[in-house]
């Protein structure tokens, strides 16, 4: 039987950077928000988590996060090609996906915009103004954002 921590998931971060993601978890757990977050290391993995497949193949699918931050340059597989699968599947689709990235290049943002992505946020380079933007977008997209009721999915 899998673990039932992986059916009751707010938050996906998808991001190969360690220290972001320690980073991006711990302003979350400050405000509460890390106690349903899941982190994968590359888009492979989340793929494999959000489809329940490999390690996670006895996931509920259907129990999809509230909300997944997504790095763009990752290995195996970059957070463009994970996003795009994001949005073709009906089980994904409606999940807000914000992607932080250290990326500027006008090619992703456009790119993340026409495959559907909710925000594209570049990454501060100041640690404080990092953690701010983290806490904003986790209380945002898990705290007052209103998706569409899985229901209707």
């Amino acid at each position: 039987m899998m673990d039932r921590k992986y059916n009751e998931i707010e938050i996906l971060l998808v991001e190969d950077n360690k220290n972001d993601a320690e980073l991006i978890m711990r302003t979350l757990s400050k405000i509460n928000l890390a106690n349903n977050l899941i982190h994968v290391k590359d888009g492979a993995e989340a793929l494999d988590f959000l489809f329940a497949r490999e390690k996670y193949a006895g996931r509920e699918i259907k129990k999809t996060p509230r909300m997944i931050l997504l790095d763009i340059k990752m290995p195996r597989i970059d957070g463009i090609e994970v996003l795009r699968q994001i949005r073709e599947h009906e089980s994904t689709k409606f999940i807000p996906v914000v992607i932080m990235t250290s990326s500027k290049e006008e090619q992703d943002i456009v790119r993340s915009y026409e495959l559907g992505v909710n925000s594209f946020v570049v990454k501060p380079v100041d640690f404080r103004e990092f953690a701010k933007a983290v806490s904003e977008l986790g209380m945002y997209w898990v705290l007052i954002n209103q998706p569409p009721s899985h229901t209707l999915v």
